[in-house]
């Protein structure tokens, strides 16, 4: 990407200290994302919004100031992007679970419930809470204290230890999602 940015801002002497300090611009995002290629993904868009407005730069100005204030607005964006997402995929969760939850209250296994009661303590709390409950992932992770990602993380292995003793208790109709169940327990 460097030798393309080169090529493309041959014209503007005003960018060669930006990409000089590459790897310091990177150090500076790294240490405000999540995640080493997400930082990577904005300091090249960083790179394409300094072509095209190199001529922000004021004469009195160092391109190098200029740029990290692109790179601070950059961070800004992708965490208000990220923020949307997540209400959105919030919404949509909440929208899926109230259209379908009358149809899969009456059609899941009967063997859910004990199931989830023989589960570990926090995992049992996390499928309650979430799953069975009108909890947000969001919600139970202030509860608990932790981060929503650590709280997604302990619902997935939740879900992946109740998926596993289904298998062992209900066998084939598990593997099916236990959705018209005809192990013997629902026969009860």
């Amino acid at each position: 990407m460097e030798k393309d940015f080169h090529a493309t801002s041959s014209n503007s002497e005003k960018l060669k200290p930006v990409i000089a300090h590459r790897h310091a611009f990177l150090r500076f995002l790294a240490s405000r994302v999540e995640d080493p290629a997400m930082a990577e993904d904005i300091l090249q868009a960083a790179y394409v919004k300094a072509v095209e407005r190199d001529s922000e730069i004021r004469e009195d100005e160092s391109a190098v100031a200029w740029f990290y204030r692109v790179l601070r607005n950059a961070v800004t964006d992708h965490y208000r992007r990220r923020a949307a997402q997540a209400r959105a995929r919030e919404a949509f969760t909440a929208g899926m679970s109230e259209a379908y939850e009358p149809e899969l209250r009456a059609v899941a296994c009967a063997c859910i419930g004990d199931v989830v009661g023989e589960l570990k303590p926090e995992y049992r709390d996390a499928i309650e809470r979430v799953d069975l409950g009108e909890t947000s992932v969001e919600a139970f992770a202030k509860s608990q204290s932790i981060s929503p990602n650590n709280a997604s993380v302990r619902l997935h292995r939740a879900r992946k230890a109740v998926a596993k003793h289904l298998m062992t208790v209900c066998g084939a109709c598990a593997e099916h999602k236990c959705l018209d169940c005809t192990c013997r327990r629902s026969q009860v």
